[in-house]
């Protein structure tokens, strides 16, 4: 398995390692281990892996899972330590950057597709984005030609609630 299909994987299931939308910290320490910065906010925790970005809102006692992000961009400055040792160990080494056009053509392998945005045809300034329908799950593409070789890189990829029932 590769890093590109790890991010196939969370462009069509919407889940990382099994963990998604709704699993509480303790599942998702289990699943990515415990190597993580918390910060807090009142009801609200954001957990940072570091390639995966987590949000929590306290409900009753609880805190389940509301958002999952996935900063590729930030493996352009640190393949190491940005990536947990599950995914590693899961998926082997991850490049500092991804295509579009290669996630696209995985994503495609797997049965699903990939369509801009449709409120804006997918374009917002120097980013496009695109969306998977049947999961729901949105994709964040570097759009600015100057940007030195970097137009056409998978910037983020993103799992919300309301996308996850959407497409679920």
């Amino acid at each position: 398995m590769s890093d590109l299909d790890f991010y196939a994987h969370v462009a069509t299931r919407g889940d990382v390692l099994g963990a998604g939308i709704g699993a509480q910290p303790a599942e998702w320490e289990t699943r990515l281990g415990t190597d993580f910065l918390d910060t807090e906010d009142g009801v609200l925790l954001r957990r940072d892996y570091g390639l995966v970005e987590l949000s929590f809102q306290q409900e009753g006692g609880a805190w389940p899972c509301f958002g999952v992000s996935v900063p590729v961009h930030r493996l352009r400055w640190d393949t190491e330590s940005s990536v947990p040792s599950a995914l590693r160990g899961a998926y082997g080494a991850f490049a500092p950057s991804t295509r579009f056009e290669d996630l696209a053509d995985a994503i495609a392998g797997l049965g699903r597709s990939v369509e801009p945005e449709p409120d804006e045809g997918g374009a917002t300034g120097d980013i496009h984005r695109y969306r998977v329908p049947e999961s729901g799950v949105r994709i964040f593409v570097r759009a600015d030609e100057l940007a030195q070789g970097q137009a056409g890189e998978v910037r983020s990829l993103s799992v919300s609630p309301a996308w996850w029932r959407e497409a679920g």
